[in-house]
């Protein structure tokens, strides 16, 4: 094949993959395909499949590649600093479309919503983060507090900087957040202990912990429903 048929039958296979896209709706692509989308923004030109199935391969999954660092982005032959930005904005617009499901609604009944963008936003970080979400006596949410990274035990998390900050924010429950990097949201001890001790703080300080929700990448654990939780 000439390099100008090559050109013409990569550019007939980009109209191909754009109209299945406008006509076919969200499940008309592959993941691979949706990547290799994606990576039009940033590889004008050329097939971009064999570098889209790489960056699968690489992160496993099309979630994966969205949340990947772009350094870790571009070391996938083919990906440049264009095509990792390209993803990366993808990702944001993810996490702020989640948000705003979440945003001036009561949480408890937006729950689906609330797990929606916690998945997005934790299960596929590579570090333990610990976020406890604020929420006024309409179960609002206040305050979004990225309180610390590592592991959740007492010298991360201290019950009670955890229930005065509700204090300072005007807070009347809260709902504690982390994720594990390993991928699995079964709760630990020390996950089932902190809990328990920032339910008992909270009760003496008129602050309700509504619920500690794990996430990891094969889901999502609830303590309360767990029975973990009075």
């Amino acid at each position: 094949m000439t390099e100008s048929a090559g050109k013409a039958a990569g550019k007939g296979h980009r109209a191909r993959l754009r109209e299945r896209l406008i006509k076919g709706g969200a499940e008309a692509l592959a993941d691979y395909e949706v990547l290799e989308y994606l990576l039009f923004a940033g590889i004008r030109q050329g097939d971009t499949k064999p570098v889209a199935k790489a960056l699968i391969a690489r992160f496993g999954s099309l979630a994966g590649v969205l949340n990947a660092d772009p350094a870790a982005l571009q070391q996938v032959s083919g990906v440049g600093e264009t095509s990792a930005a390209a993803l990366k904005s993808v990702a944001i617009a993810a996490r702020r479309m989640a948000r705003s499901e979440v945003a001036d609604k009561p949480v408890l009944s937006s729950w689906q919503a609330l797990l929606d963008y916690l998945a997005i936003d934790m299960a596929h970080l590579n570090k333990e983060r610990v976020r406890v979400l604020y929420l006024d006596t309409k179960n609002r949410l206040i305050d979004d507090h990225h309180h610390a990274e590592g592991s959740i035990d007492e010298a991360a998390i201290h019950p009670r900087e955890v229930i005065g900050r509700a204090m300072d924010v005007g807070a009347s429950a809260l709902i504690l957040v982390h994720n594990h990097p390993s991928g699995s949201p079964e709760p630990s001890r020390a996950d089932i202990q902190i809990t328990q001790k920032i339910a008992e703080a909270g009760e003496h300080m008129g602050v309700t912990l509504h619920d500690h929700v794990i996430v990891g990448r094969e889901g999502h654990v609830s303590l309360r429903a767990r029975g973990l939780i009075r």
